[in-house]
């Protein structure tokens, strides 16, 4: 019971840290392109913004797809950001439901077909998937393109969330057994990596992404009236 509150103290802890963080970069991005918060705070720009980034409509390029890994049109980035977003999304979605079941005295292991077990186990497939997918796309770049100063960290962002889904998986699978301890253990400290890296690797772009699609529709709305 001592480790269990341990270790939801140090992921709420991460979690205001990484808040604190994506807040500020936000912040400081919407003043940058000469926005006022006010500004942000419309529904019709925030609907429209929301409806673009869950169907990743810029990766579409209008239905013919990114030019990349080469200058062939392919629907395979669009494909492996959905895997990888929504795979994401279902685990982040399965953390929280469990965090909530843990305050209101319901303990773990859950049972398979419990509400966290479901939505982890999707979103782990989707985290084996995209990081896959979207790592062999970098594979076969041109090498002209590939700007060596951030493709570390790419990389490194894309391992850690194929692992941390990957020891997740493997935890659900062997959990009752006795190496479910230090398995917990190793899938706790890639998860802890992975969320204190947030804030300052590839995961912020979608911050940024989502804020400026916002921009936007607004810059659209203003042109149409």
């Amino acid at each position: 019971m001592l480790f269990r509150s341990a270790m939801v103290g140090i992921f709420l802890a991460a979690s205001a840290l990484i808040f604190t963080a994506h807040v500020a970069g936000f912040l400081r991005f919407w003043g940058g392109v000469g926005e006022a918060i006010s500004r942000f705070l419309n529904p019709a720009a925030i609907s429209q913004a929301a409806a673009d980034v869950l169907s990743m409509k810029n990766l579409g390029s209008g239905g013919a797809g990114c030019t990349y890994p080469n200058e062939r049109h392919s629907q395979a980035r669009r494909i492996f950001h959905h895997f990888t977003f929504y795979g994401f999304l279902l685990c982040f979605a399965s953390t929280t439901v469990a965090a909530l079941y843990h305050f209101t005295g319901s303990i773990a292991p859950y049972a398979y077909t419990s509400v966290p077990v479901v939505l982890g186990a999707l979103g782990g497939i989707g985290l084996l998937i995209g990081p896959i997918g979207l790592y062999s796309l970098k594979r076969s770049r041109d090498p002209e393109i590939i700007d060596p100063a951030q493709d570390g960290s790419d990389v490194m962002f894309l391992a850690l969330l194929f692992f941390t889904s990957f020891t997740g998986l493997l935890l659900l699978l062997m959990r009752g057994t006795p190496v479910m301890g230090p398995l917990l253990v190793v899938h706790l400290a890639i998860v802890l990596c992975l969320f204190l890296t947030l804030p300052y690797g590839k995961f912020v772009h979608g911050i940024y992404r989502a804020a400026a699609l916002v921009k936007d529709a607004l810059e659209a709305r203003k042109k149409n009236h």
